[in-house]
């Protein structure tokens, strides 16, 4: 009935002011996700596909899309006059098999053609050294593949398919419709056989019949150094089994490598804050700082600020591709000491008054520039 159709703008997601390119390309986007070969067994994509086809064929031919403006789903009732509309092949019979064509290379629907296997996504954690050194790993995973009591036939062992007697093994029956042009003749699956020309008498109990099924696999996976969280590596054909000779999809492994407690990684460089102490500071020392590689002594000059930077090159992470190196880049921040004893404040005391004012260059400058500034108002 015409009243439980939706829209058919609706159904293909566009504008009514989208223009024909606008209507070809949505029906294109559609067609292709609903297709029966990319969702085989999937009633619920098979009727939206049927819906798609229906919204463009009357959408996509100017006459029919002015009639269908101006009375809606009535302009092609029969019962309210209409000419009608045949869903699985188009309007008054028109074949959209050259639009299909173009993105599965022949007829509107070859359930026989070989489809590739999914992809498969897998999360594996590493550690932050895991992910700067490299490593090999354990990945788990489950996949389909063809069943191996039955070899993907379907059929129990030591029987066989016999030929569909509807389609005659070709998976396709021609279906005859009267229409306003006459009687049309269009092929469709066959839903006997679902379109694979056999029938299981027999099935395989391990299977029930389908030809596959989901097993759990593990894989040895080498890591390779410099990887960083959210990188992917793919291992080509080690996904699930694709089907009438279709190729295996691929394993796809995501990783997250967990946070350092000293270490911030930045690209290929390595940042880290390193505390020292106010004599360290003031006076120069060689202070223990960590890499990558370990403890290593590194020399702080005579009068080091707070947030002084040293970068320590080819310190860092390699790089994924071309194995080169970034750098170590440490922070270091003075520690003010606490909870002084009297004599303690008394030296810092008597040392703060031997400092003639112009030793502390800074200082005097932001206050003289301060003094200069309130003076000029």
């Amino acid at each position: 009935m015409a009243e439980n159709k939706r829209d058919y703008y609706e159904v293909l997601g566009i504008s009514k002011d989208a223009g024909e390119s606008d209507i070809k390309k949505a029906y294109r986007t559609l067609a292709k996700k609903y297709h029966p070969d990319m969702n085989p067994g999937d009633k619920n994509a098979e009727q939206r596909f049927k819906e798609v086809n229906e919204a463009y064929g009357v959408l996509s031919d100017p006459e029919n899309k002015r009639k269908y403006d101006q009375f809606g789903h009535a302009a092609f009732d029969p019962a309210a006059g209409g000419g009608g509309f045949d869903a699985s092949g188009g309007f008054g019979g028109f074949d959209f098999g050259d639009i299909f064509s173009s993105f599965f290379g022949g007829g509107a629907s070859r359930p026989n053609a070989p489809m590739a296997g999914d992809d498969l996504l897998v999360r594996l954690t590493l550690s932050f050294e895991e992910a700067v050194f490299g490593c090999k790993k354990d990945v788990t995973f489950q996949r389909v593949e063809a069943c191996s009591v039955c070899a993907g036939s379907g059929a129990a062992k030591g029987s066989s398919l016999d030929t569909c007697t509807a389609c005659h093994g070709s998976g396709r029956i021609t279906v005859q419709q009267r229409t306003i042009l006459g009687t049309m003749q269009s092929q469709q699956t066959c839903s006997t056989c679902r379109g694979r020309g056999k029938i299981i008498k027999n099935p395989c109990q391990n299977c029930r019949g389908s030809g596959y099924v989901k097993v759990n696999k593990t894989l040895s996976v080498t890591i390779p150094a410099g990887i960083d969280d959210g990188q992917r590596i793919a291992l080509r054909g080690e996904g699930s089994a694709g089907r009438n000779g279709g190729p295996s999809g691929d394993l796809v492994i995501e990783m997250r490598v967990r946070a350092h407690e000293v270490f911030v990684r930045r690209g290929n460089h390595i940042l880290c804050d390193v505390p020292i102490t106010f004599t360290e500071a003031a006076l120069g020392a060689e202070i223990e700082i960590p890499t990558l590689e370990g403890k290593q002594t590194h020399k702080i000059p005579e009068g080091t600020q707070t947030g002084t930077r040293f970068t320590l090159r080819g310190k860092g992470v390699s790089d994924v591709n071309t194995r080169r190196r970034g750098d170590l880049v440490i922070t270091v921040h003075v520690e003010v000491p606490k909870n002084l004893t009297a004599e303690q404040k008394k030296l810092l005391s008597d040392f703060a008054r031997s400092r003639a004012e112009g030793d502390n260059q800074p200082r005097t400058s932001f206050f003289r520039k301060l003094f200069d500034r309130q003076q000029n108002k």
